[in-house]
């Protein structure tokens, strides 16, 4: 069936125009000027709302198989088209096995088969001390890259690696052309910090910021130029959370080392100064930090520095937020915001001075390009899938927990207002009236 979608707003790699999306066969198969008649037994109108290619977020925590009662990919699924996003790729943990073997990798496909997502689902594949074998099968099993941690990651299921882990691993990993994404803190920065602490209150957030020093996320930043530049190994820093490290790492792409970078919604919209004591829901690693801080991340995407934002949705039981003692240290680290990421990007970016061209860059085209579909995805031009999102920019909304259909409804963006509601979702040409809101 072909479909015509008209809307004097598509945002297209050229700017925001008017004009008719004529998809067929799940593709856009022309993108053409306004007034159009298209040959289409179909026909959108979206008026005045913006056209925006389908998000991809590619640093999602599915938890599936294994510890599908965390989140899983049904309602993973749901959670990402009620936030546009039509394309995932999921991190090899906290799922149970971790995706460091193909073993692994094809149990997690089975799950996913079963669940019937309505979305594209991909995977990431596991660096760990001692599966380095396994990375070359992994990249012909069709994972998109590599994740590992330089500190514990949480769950005993997926260890951290030490440099000699890296030394063996990227030399394999720049082979198969894949990035290597890194959870960018080292131990011993951490340890020190800790060690200073001993006595001090765990239920004021204060205290864990000063426990996640951006010492941390220095050390290990400038490891892994030393070792990109190596073994020039694509290098992608997940989850950035200070700006201290903007410097470095610009010194390190002026070089032409193929480091790309993360950061997250969290640290682009809340700021350590407000964040109450006993309020664990904030809890991540790294920490949000301070306004200032807050303020030059903002700078290292308008720069460039930053290439995407991701969401880093990481989700547990309500009881692991260890909301009734408020204490910082035994809470688990991880913000769910899959279903509301547009929003909260766009709400600071237009405050900031920002264009909706933007967010889709930072939310669509650049996760595509690390993922490796940038052919197909992240992008309205013909050819490309008819990942389509229709988004009212003005609409204002208070996030409810109606609003979060991932499996738990617990979020610190609870009672925010938001600007900018997804009204409609297409997923390769098919309109999913359950990504409605209205």
């Amino acid at each position: 069936m072909r479909l015509a979608i008209h809307s004097r707003r598509i945002v297209t790699p050229q700017g925001v125009r008017g004009g008719v999306i004529v998809v067929e066969n799940g593709k856009i198969a022309a993108l053409e000027p306004p007034g159009f008649a298209a040959d289409a037994q179909r026909r959108i109108d979206a008026e005045n709302l913006l056209v925006l290619p389908g998000l991809v977020d590619v640093h999602v925590h599915i938890n599936e198989p294994g510890r599908t009662e965390w989140e899983g990919f049904e309602t993973a699924a749901q959670a990402a088209l009620a936030g546009g996003c039509t394309t995932l790729v999921d991190m090899p943990l906290n799922s149970i096995p971790s995706t460091t073997t193909v073993a692994a990798l094809e149990e997690k496909g089975r799950a996913l088969a079963q669940a019937r997502a309505p979305i594209a689902i991909a995977f990431w594949g596991g660096v760990v001390p001692g599966n380095a074998a396994h990375i070359l099968p992994l990249a012909e099993a069709g994972v998109r890259g590599f994740k590992c941690f330089l500190t514990h990651p949480g769950t005993e299921e997926f260890q951290m690696v030490l440099e000699a882990d890296l030394r063996e691993a990227m030399p394999r990993i720049a082979e198969t052309g894949l990035p290597l994404l890194v959870h960018a803190e080292t131990p011993e920065p951490l340890a020190r910090a800790r060690a200073q602490l001993e006595h001090a209150d765990w239920t004021r957030y204060r205290t864990y910021l000063q426990s996640r020093p951006p010492a941390a996320e220095l050390e290990a930043i400038h490891l892994l130029i030393r070792l990109c530049r190596q073994y020039r190994c694509r290098t992608h820093i997940v989850h950035l959370s200070t700006a201290a490290a903007l410097g470095p790492l610009a010194r390190a792409r002026a070089e032409g080392l193929p480091i790309t970078v993360e950061t997250c919604p969290h640290y682009l919209f809340f700021e350590a100064e407000s964040i109450p004591d006993h309020a664990t829901l904030f809890k991540c690693a790294p920490p949000i930090r301070e306004a200032a801080n807050r303020a030059a991340l903002w700078e290292g995407l308008r720069s460039g520095i930053i290439d995407l934002v991701a969401t880093d949705h990481s989700p547990c039981p309500p009881a692991m937020k260890c909301l009734d003692t408020g204490n910082f240290q035994s809470a688990w680290g991880g913000i769910s915001s899959l279903s509301l990421a547009l929003s909260i990007v766009w709400t600071e970016a237009r405050r900031l001075g920002f264009e909706i061209a933007d967010v889709v860059r930072w939310m669509a085209e650049a996760p595509s390009q690390l993922a490796g579909f940038a052919s197909v995805k992240g992008r309205i031009a013909p050819g490309f899938d008819a990942d389509l999102v229709l988004f009212d920019p003005d609409a204002e909304f208070e996030v409810t927990p109606d609003r979060l259909p991932f499996r738990h409804p617990c979020t610190p963006y609870l009672g925010q207002t938001l600007v900018g509601q997804v009204r409609s979702v297409l997923v390769r040409g098919a309109i999913l009236e359950r990504a409605v809101f209205r």
